[in-house]
């Protein structure tokens, strides 16, 4: 099935739908696909499980812990923002999309990773405090101050995003419709246009500073001011102590960061082939999701004693046995009032 007739006018052409080109002249790219499906799963189950720990659990109702489940809750949605789209259009070869489909999975997909870029910052600023500030850390990182910086990082995510994907509506496409990539990318798409791109150009800058530059260079500030602090701790064992804490943070920041960086650099700098390009950018917005869950499930003491079976059947037992304690008041009620 071919795509729709585009809409024209004397100066303006709005296409009906893109082509999603992805891979090119690789034989078996079906079982890649297949890949990102069990990726998808897994990520499913490991950032819900997370998800339910953090919310069964009362003791893991700090601060700490609502930067973790929004982060979980942001993998959750960019995989499936993501994946299940990718696996329809390639699986089952639906590679023409609608342009209005294309601009909201856009939205979508690079919406996720800014709020999950900034949320890293947000956990590195956690860390911070709690290392540097310990005996101020629970007056400043309150339960309200961190759901009005998540509040701010949503907003402002939803703001930005909002405005590069508008601009893209004010193109004209009037030659090739074929987007050089495996998802609706911004610069793939706009690079299609036919009219004046500059303001797309620079939000596209933008973008990159506010996604890829400022937040690894603030997280990189935390961290040069948590190893002044532990360079005075006399003790070693204090010091690792304190360093533990930080280990899972910076095992993420790791995974988000370095193929995001690299792939990008890589463009800027010199060439890199279409399909390298792909293969990198489905790992920088599918990895990080499926790993958090691990990292935090293997490296937290508090998740890794919460998340045992254990602790699941003492907590449904005590939620089974409160419910019953507000249940059986209302039956003797209810049978006191049967036998007046």
């Amino acid at each position: 099935m071919g795509p729709a007739e585009p809409v024209l006018n004397a100066t303006f052409v709005r296409p009906a739908s893109f082509y999603l080109n992805g891979f090119s002249n690789i034989p078996y790219t079906k079982y890649y696909y297949v890949f990102l499906c069990f990726i998808y799963i897994t990520t499913v189950v490991g950032n819900g499980f997370l998800m339910s720990v953090i919310y069964l659990v009362k003791t893991l109702h700090t601060p700490k812990y609502m930067i973790v489940f929004s982060l979980a809750l942001t993998d959750l949605c960019g995989s499936t923002a993501l994946i299940p789209k990718v696996l329809d259009t390639f699986l089952f070869d639906r590679r023409y999309i609608v342009y209005e489909a294309c601009l909201s999975y856009m939205f979508f997909v690079w919406f996720f990773a800014f709020v999950q870029s900034w949320t890293l910052v947000t956990m590195s600023y956690d860390r911070f405090i709690a290392i540097c500030l310990p005996l101020r850390y629970h007056n400043i990182v309150t339960k309200t101050a961190i759901a009005t910086i998540l509040l701010v990082v949503w907003v402002f995510s939803l703001s930005l995003l909002t405005a590069a994907v508008g601009l893209l509506d004010r193109l004209s496409f009037c030659g090739s419709l074929v987007i050089q990539s495996f998802f609706c990318d911004h610069g793939p798409v706009y690079y299609l246009a036919c009219n004046d791109t500059s303001l797309n150009t620079t939000i596209a800058r933008l973008i990159i500073i506010v996604i890829m530059i400022i937040p690894p260079v603030l997280i990189a500030l935390t961290y040069v001011g948590i190893a002044i602090v532990l360079s005075r701790i006399a003790s070693g064992v204090e010091r690792l102590k304190a360093l533990k804490t930080c280990t899972s943070h910076l095992i993420l920041v790791a995974i988000f960061f370095l193929p995001l960086l690299g792939t990008n650099l890589a463009a800027v700098t010199s060439y890199i082939h279409p399909n390298a390009r792909i293969i990198n950018s489905t790992m920088t917005h599918t990895i990080p999701a499926l790993l958090n869950p691990i990292i935090y499930s293997l490296k937290t003491e508090e998740v890794k004693g919460e998340a045992s079976l254990r602790s699941f059947v003492r907590i449904g037992s005590k939620r089974y046995s409160d419910g019953l304690d507000e249940l059986v008041p209302e039956i003797n009620s209810e049978w006191s009032m049967g036998r007046k």
